[in-house]
């Protein structure tokens, strides 16, 4: 018995969510055990003891980290791969992923701090941005000729690549900061047309993007 622990408003999450659902595996997304604490509780930090999400829960262990989760479910469901099928695209398509989580979430993450024009540090916005629009250089480096990351379906990239871009302009438009949309045109605004028109794509994204706006206002709120 497997379950999957965390909240849609996460780019990891979904990702993950995202990825099943692309393999056509039934993969309910639950509340960490715990209660209130949340991942932080003991129950949940027995399983991860990063208290992170997701967590993949399998017979009693636990998997961290979103996408060593999804190679989880290529081994064990591997009828319907998430990954293309030949070495060099299954390379690329990892690479996205990768440089997803070490060039571009960690400078998105930052401009959460930047939010009130009041208080804003304006050199770490425009440091940040540099740095996005540089990853997404990386990424549109690291893609084929498409439409998607990798080929004509969606894969692992197109799953970490879609949940945070998502993430991205909705801080974006929050904080208003005058960063320019990284996949607004070009090669890059091909892919993201691409999986805006994907059902499976656009549905997590469309959900991801409820839940994570939410996640804004109530942040906002308490500002």
């Amino acid at each position: 018995m497997i379950k999957l622990y965390g909240a849609i408003a996460s780019p990891y999450v979904a990702r993950v969510v995202m990825y099943a659902k692309l393999k056509g595996v039934d993969l309910p997304l639950t509340e960490p055990p715990g209660g209130m604490a949340g991942i932080k509780s003991p129950e949940y930090l027995k399983l991860n003891p990063m208290g992170k999400m997701p967590t993949l829960e399998v017979d009693g262990q636990g998997i961290g980290e979103s996408s060593i989760i999804c190679e989880y479910l290529d081994d064990v469901y591997p009828q319907k791969s998430g990954l293309p099928a030949d070495p060099i695209g299954r390379a690329r398509s990892r690479l996205v992923a990768r440089i997803v989580d070490i060039y571009l979430a960690q400078h998105v993450g930052p401009l959460f701090r930047q939010m009130n024009p009041e208080k804003r540090d304006q050199a770490a916005v425009d440091a940040a941005g540099k740095e996005i629009a540089k990853a997404y250089g990386y990424i549109e480096h690291a893609m084929d000729s498409g439409p998607f990351c990798v080929g004509k379906t969606p894969t692992l990239g197109d799953c970490a690549l879609g949940t945070t871009t998502s993430m991205m302009h909705q801080v974006l438009a929050a904080g208003n900061f005058g960063i320019a949309d990284p996949v607004g045109s070009g090669r890059l605004a091909t892919w993201w047309k691409a999986v805006q028109g994907h059902a499976v794509c656009a549905a997590v994204i469309d959900e991801h993007h409820t839940a994570f706006g939410g996640f804004l206002k109530m942040m906002a709120g308490r500002k």
